[in-house]
């Protein structure tokens, strides 16, 4: 049995509805990945994932590959 984390990640370069999607879909195809919710107001991104699944750097490069940056 897996618990699950949460996340409040700093995005930078979001502006519309497409730049949302585009980060959601990239996190979510992370194995391990449960939920990803951006808030575009705040420019963050709240992900649910699988403890001991994943990484800081995971998330960062998934953002990477996005077009976005993770920001602290």
């Amino acid at each position: 049995m897996s618990f699950l984390e949460e996340v409040i990640l700093n995005v930078e370069g979001m502006s519309c509805n497409h730049c949302k999607m585009a980060v959601e879909k990239s996190l979510q195809s992370l194995s391990g990945v449960k939920k990803a919710d951006v808030d575009l107001a705040g420019k963050t991104v709240k992900v649910a994932y699988e403890t001991g699944k994943l990484t800081l750097k995971d998330f960062e490069k998934a953002v990477a590959e996005a077009g976005f940056e993770l920001v602290k």
